[in-house]
């Protein structure tokens, strides 16, 4: 009888703690199921927009390589819009800007449609792809007429990475252009400097050599 009285007690403990804390509990349960279920559906979220987004991007691609003339460009305007709209946190977004602005500078001889297309990717990337962008930027600027402005854009970064020669070329063209031979002889040589070892870039040496660097171009 003292075993189960002693049961007993036991039970109507637990009666009497469930009936003070049960309540508080089954909240706590519920947090923490909300919270883990909420990360999930996040998570299924992120993952189905990033789908929409590689399937967005590949239908840009099918019109680069499919479509021609008009068509083409109206088909890559759209979807880089596309993915502009829906996608703005994605690579594939800045990618799709990429493509667009340079069908703009290019195809539509539209350099400050490309500037503005490039300021709002640039503005989104980070890394490589953020200097791949500033290039490309200074680029647009440059064939805008706006020298000074293309000059800043590049050497906003003190270091271009992989993109060195592609930065002290473009530099090069600005300083030329403005009648500075000796600083574009500069840009130019570090741009070959710049080059890895088993790179050659046949365009760059010709302008060295309309320069006049030297016979050992």
């Amino acid at each position: 009888m003292a075993e189960l009285r002693t049961e007993e007690e036991q039970i109507a403990a637990i009666k009497e703690w469930w009936k003070k804390n049960g309540s508080s509990l089954l909240i706590g349960v519920g947090a923490a199921l909300a919270i883990v279920f909420g990360w999930q559906a996040w998570q299924n979220h992120q993952l189905e927009q990033q789908s929409q987004a590689v399937s967005q991007f590949q239908n840009l691609l099918n019109a680069l390589e499919n479509q021609d003339g008009s068509e083409r460009a109206d088909s890559v305007a759209y979807i880089a819009g596309q993915l502009k709209d829906n996608h703005s946190k994605s690579a594939y977004a800045v990618y799709g800007s990429l493509i667009l602005a340079q069908q703009q500078l290019v195809e539509r001889e539209d350099p400050q449609a490309a500037i503005e297309t490039l300021q709002w990717a640039h503005g989104r990337a980070s890394g490589a792809l953020g200097l791949l962008t500033r290039q490309r930027l200074a680029q647009a600027q440059f064939a805008a007429g706006d020298g000074e402005a293309a000059l800043a854009t590049l050497r906003g970064v003190s270091d271009a990475g992989a993109f060195a020669s592609l930065y002290a070329e473009l530099e090069g063209d600005i300083l030329r252009a403005q009648g500075d031979r000796d600083g574009a002889r500069r840009a130019y040589s570090v741009a070959r400097e710049s080059l890895r070892e088993d790179d050659r870039n046949p365009i760059l040496d010709l302008k060295l050599a309309d320069l006049a660097v030297g016979e050992d171009v």
